[in-house]
């Protein structure tokens, strides 16, 4: 559904609010192993969420990747994938088809339409807090 990176995009974003709400700001290479990516694509998605507002970049000894309390709850999923991604999960066609719209629909498109909207009001509505505090009390995790 996601690409690749989309996928650690949104795991290593869940990852630095979950740190950053216990005072800790994570390198790259900390980052990358706690989300099971290379370090090197890490390194370029984070770049992305930086560039987007989403995480910070703070440089120097203490330095490493934080996102603000106040940010939490505002950063939605939504705002990462339009970062790594752009819109093409909402306007793709099912079936991966190159022409698909309403007046010229593949057999998929629409039953999609009900899907994307679901898949939009979900990414729109879920923060990286909520995700966070998933994780923070076990119940759920980023890597297998």
């Amino acid at each position: 559904m996601f690409s690749k990176a989309c996928e650690y995009g949104i795991r290593a974003a869940v990852y630095i609010t979950l740190q950053s709400l216990e005072g800790r700001r994570v390198s790259v290479t900390e980052i990358a192993e706690e989300i099971d990516s290379p370090v090197a694509f890490t390194a370029k998605i984070l770049q992305q969420l930086t560039k987007n507002n989403i995480v910070h970049s703070v440089k120097g000894p203490t330095g490493g990747f934080e996102i603000d309390r106040e940010d939490m709850d505002d950063v939605k999923l939504n705002m990462i994938v339009k970062a790594i991604d752009g819109d093409k999960i909402y306007v793709g066609c099912g079936l991966g088809l190159k022409e698909c719209n309403a007046n010229k629909p593949c057999p998929l498109h629409d039953k999609f339409v009900d899907i994307r909207t679901n898949l939009r009001t979900m990414l729109q509505s879920t923060s990286l807090y909520e995700l966070a505090t998933g994780l923070e009390v076990g119940l759920t995790y980023l890597k297998r």
